[in-house]
């Protein structure tokens, strides 16, 4: 049985539950999910019927038999995983236990559950989740994170205005870094020429001035992408669970040749989180960028894994859109982030689901609508 630190377990609930399978036989077990489109996050797997396969809400937990997990074993033993990236793991270790049909689909059992602890319809539950948002203390001071925005001269227009009208009122230190000094905005060019892929060149310069004189001393650095939509009040509380005198780098984690000795790294799109103390190491690592255009997230990955500083993942910072992930899954989370504004709305979406105090009714009632 696999859980998650916010996932509450009855257990003579539980084992009364996983008693009524046999033993001898297969079986994968959990709250299943289903995309409800097609999505990149999940490399656009049955998308001519995306809610045809389903996989597992790691927060109401997931079993698998002995007699499953010793096939796996020897599976993981005698055969290389198939794909170097770990995107979003409860999906691809669904992918890898169903292998095309010649294992078993994850059996949904309504007992695993994702209601709050509070809910009356939970006393049927075995398992339930922590319907708080993670705080342990005052949540840091906004005056306490640097925000640093990466743009270009060619998003100028439409998404800075974006950030303005949305979460960039909330921050109280923010600069935006570009390839072009725009002082309207204003812009600050780093003397790095704008890059179509990666933006290690650039991630590196901010690193680099956020230890400088000339930007205010803080605790913690948030980088993000100019199309990023972001809570900074629900990052600073999340914030509160850290001590900046440690190396803490946070966000959403993903992998990299993790069957083979790889790294994982803290993907950029959904805002990467670094402490004061990081970036003094990893800067003092000696550790520098390939190229301007290397993948920044992925070095920094490189980075840290030779420094031994582990990256600490967040389920609530997203690299995709809302419609990228199952509504059930955000249905219990107070999602920190979101990326991208493909498609969408962006101003509306920050509006929904970022903006305090309004998204929370609306994911209960949808949550109580689908009980």
């Amino acid at each position: 049985m696999f859980l998650e630190e916010d996932t509450r377990v009855k257990l003579q609930k539980l084992n009364k539950v996983l008693k009524k399978f046999d033993r001898r036989k297969e079986w994968f077990l959990g709250k299943a999910l289903h995309d409800e489109e097609s999505t990149i996050i999940h490399h656009y797997a049955f998308s001519e019927n995306p809610v045809a396969f389903e996989y597992p809400d790691f927060s109401a937990g997931w079993a698998l038999s002995i007699p499953l997990v010793n096939r796996l074993t020897s599976k993981i033993e005698d055969e290389p995983l198939k794909s170097d990236f770990t995107i979003d793991l409860k999906h691809e270790v669904a992918l890898y236990i169903w292998e095309e049909g010649k294992g078993p689909r994850l059996t949904g059992v309504p007992e695993l559950c994702t209601l709050p602890e509070q809910n009356p319809r939970a006393q049927y539950c075995a398992t339930t989740v922590s319907s708080h948002s993670p705080l342990c203390g005052q949540p840091v001071n906004c005056e306490n994170i640097f925000v640093a925005v990466k743009t270009c001269k060619k998003f100028h227009s439409d998404r800075v205005p974006v950030v303005k009208k949305t979460w960039g009122k909330q921050a109280s230190l923010l600069e935006y870094y570009s390839d072009y000094a725009d002082p309207s905005i204003p812009t600050i060019n780093l003397g790095v020429p704008n890059t179509e892929r990666g933006h290690c060149g650039k991630t590196f310069a901010i690193l680099r001035r956020f230890l400088s004189s000339h930007v205010p001393k803080t605790d913690w650095l948030l980088i993000v992408d100019d199309d990023t939509l972001i809570s900074l009040p629900r990052l600073q509380a999340l914030l509160s669970c850290y001590d900046s005198r440690e190396p803490v780098c946070l966000g959403e984690r993903y992998g990299y040749g993790l069957g083979q000795g790889g790294y994982s790294y803290i993907t950029g799109g959904g805002g990467m989180v670094f402490s004061r103390e990081a970036v003094v190491q990893l800067l003092a690592s000696g550790c520098k960028c390939y190229s301007n255009d290397a993948p920044d997230d992925m070095v920094l990955g490189m980075c840290l894994n030779a420094l031994r500083v582990p990256v600490t993942h967040s389920p609530l910072f997203h690299q995709a859109r809302p419609e990228d992930y199952a509504r059930e899954f955000l249905a219990h989370q107070t999602p920190i982030s979101f990326h991208k504004h493909w498609n969408i709305d962006p101003i509306v979406v920050f509006n929904k689901w970022l903006k305090n105090g309004e998204h929370t009714e609306g994911l209960q009632k949808s949550t109580k609508e689908e009980l």
